[in-house]
């Protein structure tokens, strides 16, 4: 009878109105069930997920434009409204977030991407799962491929940049006395995924001092550190791009232009491979995987980026792939889930489908990727790592000229990139985040055994912003 009563009130009650509340939600219609196997062309361009109102920032006007810093970058932000860009982040009003390194705020394409996956998924979750779910990753695969210049099968997704060095590290094909070269600045995800790998499969870890002092560390010399720690059981290095310490911007280029000399004399699989931890350059510069010449990148796309939360990427070229095993079981490559029906062996490739770590999760986060990305590519990626150069440079600057402040950060722009890290005489790390936090400047410490404070400035901040950053570390100076 209960069952009965149940079926019989289903439709009148999906009519009614919640008392003081919204009217139900009506899903969109017309999703297509995807094929059984994926397809072996690309995936369709991300148009029929649910997408937010296009933002497009509009030409900044002349009258009352806030005076550029004083360092022009290569490529000018004259012409993007900053202020509509800004308009898109809802956050406090009454604080300066300088923090973005740490988690992402979410712009609005991203909330409303998020939101409308969230309702489809609240109306009927295993249907539109089972229906949209491969799809949909195909989509957020393509997205990051396209900011990278992959592929979206050379995109596996996971939920932050800490599992993606996880599963790397843990997934190279090492053998007993091969050698990774990591440094004493990397920080802690990356020494302690090392470590864990070590432990089983017996590769030996080998750290070293990038440079001695950052008032005197050059690109050259950190190259030739690099390159002075290869042996021939060398078979990677772990390196991060942006430290999140000081800030100090690594020559990827560089050592890789360095590494592929060294490799143009070895057979595979002694090679050595460039694995980065990209977070800290994803989203803020202009670069490709090519261009960085990584051969593996990890990233969360919930700080620079301003992604959803809980999202990051592993993305690699054919070298990287193929040095790689996946960790844990995938729920979107069809060859796998065959490969266990028919109880055959387990597959040779790894690829991006495949690395991405199967299980439930917060689907509708990981769906909206797109959004972000697409967000960066109307504002425009050397526009966004420009705007990124403008605001830390003014930053710089200023806290410079400070007496009580000591930078940490490397003002070449060729070294550095959107944190800034810095120390102020006479108080601990902690005592100068407490302070400026009670300010209403969020800034952070670096966790790491020497600390320093970081201010990091991004496109939803102003250049009024910097300013009244920057007053308040002068006003330290009294306490």
């Amino acid at each position: 009878m209960g069952s009965g009563l149940a079926m019989a009130a289903g439709p009148a009650l999906a009519r009614q109105t919640l008392p003081n509340g919204p009217r139900p939600y009506q899903p969109r219609a017309g999703y297509p069930k995807p094929a059984a196997s994926p397809p072996a062309a690309a995936p369709r361009p991300p148009t029929s997920y649910p997408k937010p109102d296009a933002f497009v920032p509009q030409p900044r006007p002349a009258a009352g434009a806030v005076p550029a810093p004083p360092a022009a970058p290569a490529v000018s932000t004259a012409g993007t409204d900053w202020a509509a860009v800004k308009a898109q982040f809802q956050t406090a009003p009454d604080e300066v977030n300088m923090s973005a390194m740490l988690i992402a705020t979410h712009p609005l394409p991203v909330r409303k991407a998020i939101d409308q996956f969230r309702r489809e998924m609240d109306w009927r979750p295993v249907t539109y799962l089972e229906d949209n779910n491969r799809r949909l990753q195909a989509y957020s695969r393509a997205a990051a491929g396209r900011y990278l210049g992959l592929d979206g099968d050379q995109v596996a997704l996971t939920d932050s940049t800490t599992l993606g060095a996880a599963l790397v590290y843990g997934g190279l094909k090492l053998g007993y006395g091969d050698e990774i070269v990591t440094t004493n600045q990397d920080y802690y995800i990356t020494h302690e995924s090392l470590r864990r790998a070590a432990l089983r499969n017996g590769s030996v870890v080998r750290r070293i001092d990038l440079f001695d002092s950052i008032e005197t560390v050059s690109e050259a010399g950190m190259v030739a550190r690099l390159m002075a720690a290869v042996t021939p059981k060398t078979r990677a290095f772990a390196l991060t791009w942006v430290h999140s310490s000081t800030g100090l911007k690594l020559p990827l280029p560089a050592i890789s232009a360095a590494l592929a000399q060294v490799n143009a004399t070895r057979q595979e699989p002694e090679r050595i491979v460039l694995a980065v931890d990209g977070v800290h350059g994803f989203g803020n510069q202009d670069a490709t995987l090519a261009s960085l010449g990584c051969d593996i990148f990890m990233a969360g796309c919930h700080k620079w980026l301003f992604g959803p939360r809980g999202t990051g990427i592993i993305a690699a070229n054919a070298q990287g792939w193929s040095r790689l095993r996946p960790s844990v079981p995938s729920y979107v490559d069809s060859a796998a889930w065959t490969a266990w029906i028919n109880n055959s062996p387990l597959l040779e490739h790894t690829d991006g489908p495949l690395m991405s770590p199967g299980g439930f999760k917060a689907f509708e986060h990981l769906w909206a990727i797109p959004a972000a990305v697409e967000f960066h590519e109307k504002i425009g990626k050397p526009q966004v790592a420009a705007r990124t150069a403008e605001l830390a440079e003014q930053l710089k600057a200023g806290l410079a000229l400070m007496p009580h402040v000591r930078l940490v950060t490397p003002r070449d722009p060729r070294m550095s990139a959107g944190i800034v890290s810095f120390d102020v005489q006479g108080l601990s790390t902690d005592s100068a985040v407490a302070r400026l936090r009670r300010r209403r400047i969020i800034a952070s410490a670096a966790p790491y055994a020497i600390q320093h404070v970081r201010l990091t400035p991004s496109i939803m901040n102003s250049p009024a912003e910097v300013d009244l950053a920057l007053a308040e570390v002068r006003g330290l100076a009294s306490v």
